[in-house]
């Protein structure tokens, strides 16, 4: 038998724990979003036992996998996608986006905003597409400082979309399957 376990914490929902299942059924989908292409297709392969099916999104490195899973009371659709770390960054605005004509001294107090770096627009493109059909995120990121930033940024692109989305953090310590030997 192969276990693979997880934890979704929120601070309304609490922590909760959850089991693979299957169905036929049509579902409501739940997007779900790891840092890396390579981490969203094994938690895929693990939670759906080899089960899912792959598509690709609009970024040629950030494949969709699909697959249905018993979670939060109910059987749903899975989305499986991902980013490619850092989806986000901070630029200058106005007279400061070029700000090496400008006093040093002065970016200190200059405005910034937080973009799409412009190689990663096929992937927040993808996300928007993703989240549409969606009615909760699960965000799969590294549990570190950098993962949580990124999981934020996640979110950022996926509320600007769908405001009222639910979202929950998956934790993890390793995306490996556990093999359990009844006897």
């Amino acid at each position: 038998m192969v276990l693979f376990k997880f934890a979704l914490k929120t601070t309304f929902y609490g922590k909760l724990w959850f089991s693979s299942a299957s169905s036929k059924d049509k579902m409501v989908r739940i997007l779900n979003v790891a840092e890396k292409n390579d981490a969203a297709k094994s938690i895929a392969d693990l939670m759906s036992r080899g089960h899912y099916r792959r598509r690709d999104g609009i970024s040629k490195f950030n494949k969709i996998y699909e697959f249905e899973y018993n979670i939060l009371g109910g059987q749903h659709t899975m989305t499986m996608t991902s980013v490619s770390g850092h989806l986000l960054n901070f630029e200058f605005t106005g007279q400061y986006r070029n700000w090496q004509g400008c006093s040093p001294v002065a970016l200190f107090d200059a405005p910034v905003e937080k973009q799409c770096l412009e190689n990663y627009t096929p992937i927040k493109r993808s996300l928007e597409k993703e989240v549409r059909g969606c009615q909760t995120l699960i965000i799969w990121t590294d549990g570190d400082r950098e993962g949580e930033n990124i999981g934020f940024e996640i979110i950022q692109v996926c509320r600007a979309i769908k405001p009222n989305i639910r979202v929950y953090r998956a934790r993890f310590s390793e995306i490996t399957p556990q093999t359990e030997h009844l006897g």
